[in-house]
């Protein structure tokens, strides 16, 4: 079998990965909001990626990999996730009659670990968070000879991840900046990858937590750091910068913004309150990372992602007690 983690990223590969993608979903909704646009002084649209199947737009990826493996007759598929790569990758392979593994830390995302299980995928809870579960998947990796499906340094995850952005460009081809949250880094990477190809003046910001902020670090630095990796938002709750990803965005983003926690949960109030979406702490942080850039995209057409809806029951009873706004206005 050839080395998938070599296989090239570019726009080219990313419409390839579109044909595939596409004839296993539609594309999510792009839609224009007033009343956010009021509150943060631009014309706001957001990306429903948390409209996908799986609430997440990691099954672009997911899709788009096991498409290759299923033609390179792997004999299963393991990785380690927090949630929403676990889903994409026990979902995605189920559709190619693929067997899977996914291994979560102990303590994970309940909601998350019940869908991962009714997706088909044999779940293992291991290790104290996202890294320490890795080492546990590189033992299974070596003993049942299943291939390591990364959820960062994955190219052909990063290329089905781009679709998304192919039907931004398609339905807004003038848009002025887009916001996406930061993990791994296969969407703001595969972002870069699309929206810097076709129109290099649109601004590519990156939101994260203040508390799990390794990928602000490592671009800050330009070199990968790893750090404490502490929020409670499974969606960018990483401990460091991966190469793949890295490489690609390290040079190529406009900006970067931390958030609190409490921020986050009031990302997902907003986001409950102004769109009717239920998002997880990830998916509505570009709402609070707008509201912190809202000098520099006054007036713009803003495009804002929506990266997950999976949250869990008490992540939403919180975001309730602690958000802080009245009539939509944040304060």
């Amino acid at each position: 079998m050839e080395n998938l983690k070599e296989y090239p990223i570019s726009l080219h590969e990313i419409y390839k990965a579109k044909k595939v993608v596409s004839a296993y979903m539609k594309p999510s909704p792009l839609i224009k909001y007033d009343g956010l646009s009021q509150l943060l002084g631009c014309e706001v649209y957001v990306k429903h990626e948390n409209q996908n199947i799986t609430g997440s737009f990691k099954i672009r990826g997911g899709i788009n990999i096991m498409s290759h493996l299923k033609e390179a007759k792997v004999n299963g598929v393991v990785t380690f996730s927090t949630g929403n790569h676990g889903l994409s990758v026990a979902t995605s392979a189920k559709l190619f009659d693929i067997p899977s593994i996914v291994v979560v830390p102990v303590g994970s995302n309940p909601v998350k670990i019940g869908l991962i299980k009714s997706a088909g995928a044999q779940v293992i809870e291991a290790g104290e968070n996202f890294d320490e579960a890795a080492k546990v998947v590189a033992e299974i990796n070596e003993t049942k000879g299943y291939y390591y499906v990364h959820p960062a340094n994955e190219p052909l995850i990063v290329n089905g991840v781009g679709t998304e952005f192919l039907e931004i460009i398609e339905d807004i081809p003038d848009i002025d900046a887009v916001i996406l949250p930061l993990g791994g880094g296969s969407e703001v990477a595969s972002g870069v990858s699309v929206l810097k190809s076709i129109s290099p003046q649109i601004s590519i910001y990156a939101v994260q937590a203040e508390l799990s902020s390794a990928a602000y670090q490592s671009w800050c630095s330009k070199k990968i750091i790893a750090s404490t990796n502490q929020t409670f938002a499974g969606g960018f709750a990483t401990g460091t910068a991966y190469d793949t990803t890295f490489n690609i965005y390290r040079d190529k983003l406009d900006g970067f913004v931390l958030l609190s926690e409490q921020e986050i949960l009031q990302g997902i109030a907003l986001a409950a309150h102004h769109t009717k979406n239920l998002v997880e702490g990830a998916g509505g942080s570009t709402i609070m990372a707008a509201w912190k850039l809202r000098e520099q995209l006054a007036g713009k057409k803003v495009v804002l992602q929506f990266s997950g809806s999976n949250a869990s029951p008490d992540e939403l009873v919180k975001a309730c007690e602690l958000a802080s706004f009245r009539d939509g206005k944040v304060f």
